[in-house]
Order: structure tokens, then sequence, then C-alpha cells
């Protein structure tokens, strides 16, 4: 706090010293002369002089920063006119008037009253103006000046960032550039040394130094190894006052980290690695690993490995892997313990990508030894053979021998062998295997036709010297569980015997134009035989002995395995035989020849002058011969025609005898119950309860009654039937009326309980004209009355108002 106490004093000495000078200098070099003006006359004959300005002043300075307990004096304003009699006022506008700065109104005194930051603002620019106290009458006119904020160091530099990092290659040379860190000040750089900043390194010897001025981090040793040391810390001091003693500091952290490069050869932790694998290994199977050791990384710690010398390098084979960087030995053929019991491989690794900056540090590869020893196994039997291929004649003999394979034990032990066929490739049992020696015999026939080919595996399994033939039966059931086993396909190939005769190709129908001509060919025929070609083609077409000498049809053996047949005579008729069976004779190739006897099937058709076909039929020939085809389709007409007429006549008639008056088992009352059902059409009176169209209002008074089913049957009086053929209305009615008024049995309502309710609520009411005479009705119904006799009831109903009237 002292320090500070004195710090600020000196300022403020220097400050007033500043000021001092500098008012000084204004004075010297813009002190402006005194402006005499021109005359005027005044009043009274007064000879008025325009006075002149006399400001001492240009700028003014405050020192930044201030904490004394009284207000700073910035400076003093004073004009030439002022006498010091009071009379003159002084006047501050501007920045900062009023607030920051004051003027002694008498005096002109200036002084700050805050304390003021350059770094928040620099100058201040202020108007001062010189007025009469009693009038504030314009002395002078107003006139600007600045008061400049001195910067003092109060500031200490500042970096960019509070920890900085940076990347250098190990082994780079002493002053490779690293990283520039740069700091701030924020003091006034054109006065004094504030703002002047000097870098040091306080953390980070003897291994990197920083320049002073320009605050670049270089390396200061050589040969800084990565793999003894990766990751640096380093501190960055920057200081002001150009480092001097007083000036204030800022730091940063700096963390350096050496990336790799490759200055290390690959290098194996031993001399010699032992390794085992079994002969029954598979080419490809593992049989161990390698790893030579790289201190680097990335790239630059990449191994390959090789294979460079040994006795081994045709059997065994190394790969990479570039995850765990290990080299993976494996078999690259098969191995025989009872041929080599051991193997030797020179293995190298050496590094994938090589910097040539150090290429002088050494080869960057090392070489190990590796043993390998074989160890034996149980081997499988091995057969002479791949594969076999075998042929046997179709229809051979049950018990024939196709042939005979063979499999020797590879072990020095040298077991017997046992044969057996894989039944799976032999649902059909179709051969069988001596389990000792290894033939192969048939079963039953083979025919070739049917399969050609039979393909088939069999086995061979160990057997060891110490089973007797006792066991040997249950060791056969479980051999392929026990023992080591070998498969070796076998194709047998039925061989083809002549034992299928010819036949045609097709089921051949041909047909002949009853004006054929002599010699005329009208069908091509051809042959095909189940037997293999050697027993096929070429085929003989002939026809029997006994009617090669048919007066019809004879035929053409082409010798290209086809034959023709050709018309003998001419002129054939349907109506004496329009069909000829021609016996045909197919003898093939084979030894012996082998024949069967075909029939062809000949029509004969009627053809045009062109010989294209146009009917086969005899019937229809017939009718050909007495009539044309116009003539045919005129009766056929004519008959339609008819046919049509009499279905009209018949359907008019009946239309006519039908009753105008319905039946007497139909019922008035249920048709008019089925009509009002949407549901089941005209022909259903028993699709619903008539009771549920009864008005739901009359449940908890009066309940009407329901159709019920009278006890016993009333018969109505043969006399009051009507005649069934009668079209009299009038008597069907009244026979009506008396049936329902004589039976006892009949409800006492009719259709009215039907139509009379529409529904509770219904918007439209009811749509039934007999309530409509208790309503105020606009429909006139005086037409009743024009109707006769039998509307009469009607008419006395549904009458005008007038008549009603009349009438009371």
């Amino acid at each position: 706090m002292k320090e500070d106490n004195c710090l600020h004093a000196a300022l403020i000495c220097l400050g007033m010293l500043y000021y001092s000078h500098a008012i000084t200098t204004e004075k010297l070099n813009h002190a402006r002369p005194s402006l005499h003006g021109h005359h005027e006359k005044g009043k009274e004959g007064q000879v008025l002089h325009r006075s002149k300005r006399g400001w001492v002043w240009n700028q003014f300075f405050v020192i930044e920063e201030y904490t004394g307990p009284d207000p700073v004096l910035v400076g003093r304003l004073h004009s030439d006119i002022d006498s010091g009699d009071g009379n003159i006022k002084y006047i501050l506008s501007g920045e900062g008037a009023g607030i920051i700065f004051v003027i002694d109104d008498k005096s002109g005194n200036i002084h700050a009253t805050k304390t003021l930051d350059r770094e928040e603002r620099a100058q201040y620019t202020l108007t001062a103006q010189a007025v009469d106290r009693n009038t504030n009458r314009p002395l002078e006119p107003p006139s600007e000046f600045i008061v400049k904020v001195q910067d003092i160091n109060d500031n200490p530099p500042e970096f960019l960032h509070e920890n900085y990092h940076a990347n250098v290659p190990e082994r780079s040379n002493v002053g490779t550039s690293v990283i520039q860190v740069t700091a701030s000040d924020a003091d006034d750089p054109t006065y004094g040394n504030s703002a002047k900043l000097v870098y040091s390194i306080l953390e980070g010897q003897p291994y990197f130094s920083v320049e002073a001025q320009t605050g670049i981090i270089r390396t200061a040793l050589p040969n800084m190894d990565r793999e003894a040391k990766e990751e640096y810390h380093v501190v960055i001091q920057a200081k002001d006052m150009g480092g001097h003693m007083g000036g204030l500091s800022g730091t940063t952290k700096v963390t350096i980290t050496l990336t790799d490069v490759n200055d290390n050869p690959p290098k194996f932790p031993q001399s010699v690695y032992q390794m085992s694998v079994s002969e029954a290994a598979v080419p490809g199977e593992e049989v161990g690993r390698v790893k030579a050791k790289d201190p680097d990384i990335g790239e630059n710690g990449l191994v390959a490995y090789s294979i460079i010398d040994g006795d081994g390098m045709d059997m065994f084979e190394i790969t990479t892997d570039y995850e765990t960087q290990e080299g993976v030995v494996k078999l690259k053929k098969l191995l025989d313990f009872e041929t080599k019991k051991s193997y030797s491989l020179k293995v190298e690794a050496a590094n994938v990508h090589i910097d040539p900056k150090f290429i002088s540090n050494g080869p960057f590869k090392d070489t190990v030894t590796v043993k390998i020893s074989v160890e034996d196994a149980d081997e499988p039997p091995v057969f002479l053979k791949p594969n076999y291929i075998f042929e046997v004649q179709e229809n051979a003999a049950s018990g024939t021998v196709v042939g005979k394979v063979h499999a020797k034990d590879p072990d020095a032990a040298n077991s017997a062998i046992r044969y057996s066929i894989d039944r799976h490739t032999d649902l059909e049992r179709y051969f069988i295997i001596n389990a000792e020696d290894g033939n192969i015999k048939t079963i039953k026939a083979l025919d070739r036709e049917e399969i050609a080919w039979h393909n088939i595996s069999v086995f061979a399994v160990e057997v060891r010297k110490y089973f007797t033939e006792i066991l040997y039966n249950q060791w056969y059931k479980f051999c392929n569980k026990q023992h080591q086993e070998a498969k070796v396909p076998v194709a047998i190939k039925v061989v083809d015997v002549n034992d299928n005769a010819p036949k045609f190709a097709a089921a051949y129908e041909a047909f002949v134009c009853e004006n054929a001509r002599s010699n005329q060919q009208f069908i091509t025929i051809s042959a095909d035989d189940k037997d293999d070609s050697a027993n096929g083609p070429r085929f003989i077409f002939s026809l029997p002995p006994e009617i090669i000498h048919n007066p019809n049809f004879t035929l053409r053996d082409n010798r290209d395995n086809t034959a023709s047949v050709l018309v003998r005579r001419e002129g054939f008729s349907r109506q004496k035989q329009d069909l000829y069976l021609l016996p045909i004779v197919i003898s093939d190739g084979g030894l012996p020849p082998m024949s069967s006897t075909n029939t062809l099937t000949i029509r004969v058709c009627g053809c045009d002058s062109n010989g294209s076909l146009l009917s086969c039929n005899a019937e229809a020939y017939i009718l050909n011969a007495g009539l044309s085809t116009g003539a045919l389709v005129a009766i056929l007409t004519c008959i339609v025609i008819l046919l049509v007429i009499v279905v009209l006549f018949v359907t008019l008639k009946r239309q006519k005898k039908e009753p105008l008056i319905v039946f007497e088992e139909e019922d008035v009352r249920e048709n008019i119950i089925t009509y009002d059902d949407e549901g089941g059409g005209e022909e259903d009176t028993e699709a619903f309860d008539i009771a549920t169209l009864q008005n739901p209002d009359g449940i908890n008074g009066f309940i009407p009654r329901k159709d019920i089913k009278p006890e016993y049957q009333y018969m109505p009086r043969p006399g009051l039937r009507p005649a069934p053929n009668s079209v009299d209305v009038d008597d069907f009615i009244n026979t009506r009326i008396q049936e329902a008024d004589n039976d006892p049995t009949a409800p006492p309502y009719d259709s009215i309980q039907i139509y009379g309710y529409e529904g509770r609520g219904s918007v439209a009411g009811s749509l039934s004209s007999l309530e409509s005479a208790t309503t105020d009705s606009d429909l006139d119904y005086d037409y009743l009355q024009n109707w006769g006799p039998r509307f009469k009831k009607l008419a006395d109903l549904y009458g005008s108002k007038d008549t009603f009237d009349d009438d009371s």
C-alpha cells in the first residue's frame, strides 16, 4: 500500500510537471493576440471598441486513477477582459461537464470530481465561454478544448489464451519453432513503457526457450526422445515496463507434446520361438504367433513379418495382424508326422514406414528363429484315388461285381480298414460292399432308362488290431463316432443294352382328302427310343409283310429317322369308309435290333380344290349333298321365328286366364301387413309379430288384443263363397264381410291398428287417411260422390264440411 501511495504521488508530480510544461508551451505556441476590431459609433457619440479574446490554453491533462481526497485541478480558464471584479462568469459544457468536470465560475478553475480511467475513455471535449454575470450576455465566443487522460501503468499484460497446446517432433534440432504466444496490455502504448512487453520462461528449462520480444517458443535441447518423455509443461511470463522492476506481468501455460518419428527399429524379445502343430491340422490353421516390439506408435510402429529362410518355407506361411502387431504363423500344406517331424523357420520383422532422416540409426528390422514340431495324430484312412468311376450293364444279374475301392491307414500302426456304403446315397439299396476288401456288387437289376448314373459314397474306417471279430458288429454300429473315417465318392455308370423298342415320337393322327391324288404325301412320322443313341437310331420304317401291298396307302423311309406316308390310289369316300388304321413297323439300330408295330389313324376328310381341309364328319357330307349352306341357314331362321311366336302366344293366353280377385287362401289383412314390411318382400307374411306395430302408448292402459290362433277352425258356409271364376268385386267383398261378422274367432280390429301409428315422436306424423277426419284437412273428397253407390259410405265420411253442416 505504501508503494502504491508513493507511486501515485510520483505520478501526480510528473503529471503536474507535464501540465506546467504544457501550459508554458501552449502560451508560447498558441497564445492568441488581442483582436482590437473596428471602431463603432454608439449611442451619444460613444465609440465602442470590439474587445478581443485572449485565451491562454489549448488542452489540459489529468492523470488517471487518481484516488486523492480532493478533486484534481485540471486547469484554469482566464479571459483577457477579466479584470478580477467578479463581473465575468465562466461556463463549461460538453462531455462530462457538470458530472466529471466542474468549473469555478469566478476563477475559471476546472476540477475533476471522479476518478478517470484512460482505458475506458482517453479524452473529453469541452466548451468554455465567458459571459456577463448579471446579464448572461456572452463576452466571448465559445471555444472548445480537450482534456486528455494521462495513462499510468495500471493494467497487467494478458495472454490471448489461458492454456496453449503445441506439438513438436521428437529429436528436433535446437531452435525449432514450437508455438508463438501473444499477450496484450490495455495501457497506452504511445506513452512511456506501460505497454512495452517482454516475454520470459518461468518453467520448462532447459528443454525450451522463448524469444523476449516475439513470444516464440523454441526447442533448447537436441534429441529429445518421445519414448523417454512425451509431454512437457512450460510457463511463459509477459511483463510490461520493458521488463524492468515495477512492471506488471501475466503468465500462461503451454503444454508441449513430442510427436513420434520412426527412430526405433523393431526388436524380438527372444531369439527362438518353439511351436507345435498336429499333423491332422488343415491348411490355413494357425500354428502360433510371434511379436517384435517397436516403441514407436502409429504408422511408425507398424511391423510386417515374413519368412526369409528355413526348411519349412513351403509348408508354412506368416501373416501380419495389424491390430495386435503380431506375426501369425499358419499351415500352408498338409503335414505328415511319418515323413517329417520338425521344421525350422527364420522370420523377419521390419518397419513398414522408414524415415530417411534416421536411416543412419541402423536397419529397422530384426530376425528370430521359429522351431515347429509336428505332433502325431490318429489320421483317417486315405483312399488311393480321390474318386472312383465304375461301369455295369443294365439288367445285370444280382451279385455282379461293379468295382473295388481301396484305402490304407497312413499311421505307423497301419490298422486294418473296413468299408461301408453311405445309405443316404443309396436309398433303394442297389449295391452292397464287402467290408473287408471293398468290392462293390449289385443287389438287384439296374435299368438305365430309369437311372443312368448312381452316385454313392463309401466310408473307410480303421480297425484296431486288438478288436476281435466278436466285437466287430458292435463296433460297426458306432464306428463313425469312435474312429477316424474317410469318405470317397463313387460314380457308377449303367451301360445301356438294347432293351427298348422304338415307338412313335408322338400320337399321330393323319387326314387324307377325298380328292387326294395318287402318290400324294399327307404325313411325315418319326420315332423315339428310350435306349442310348448307340442302340437307337438309325430307325427303319416299314409296313408289315401281310399288308405290304396295301391298296390304299404306302410308306416311304426317308433314311433320316423319318418316314412319309403316301396315297396309293385316288378317290376316297367318307360314305363308304371314313377311318383307316395303318400298322407301321419301326426297327432300331441296336444289336440285336428291336422293333415294334405302331398304328397310324387316318381320317378321310372333305377338302376344297386347293387341298384345304373343310370337314371330316360323314353327316356333314350328307347334308351338304342336298342343300346349300344358305338354304340351311334360312331353314333354321324360320324355325327360330316360329318358336318365338308360339312362346308369345302361350304367355298372353296365360295372362288373360288369371283371376282378378285373390284366392280364398289369401288373407287381405295379412297382405296389408306384409306391404308395410321392408324386409322379407311381398310373399313374406311371417317376418315379424304384428304386435310390434301397435301403439306402445297403450301399454299402461288398454292393451289391444293380439292376433290369436282360434281354438277351433271356423268353417264358412258354402253358400256364401263366390264362384271361383267370378270377377264381380262387389260379391267378393260382401262375402268377406259376412264371413268376418259371423266368425267369433276373428279379432275386433283390422288394418287400422297397423297403419294408424307411425312411431312416437315422428316428425312426419301419421300417414293414414283414416285419422284425417279428426283433423282440419284441406283435401277435397267431393269427387267420391261421382264414383257411384259403392263409394257412398266413403263419400259420407270424407265429404265437404258443408255437407256435415247441413246434416246438423
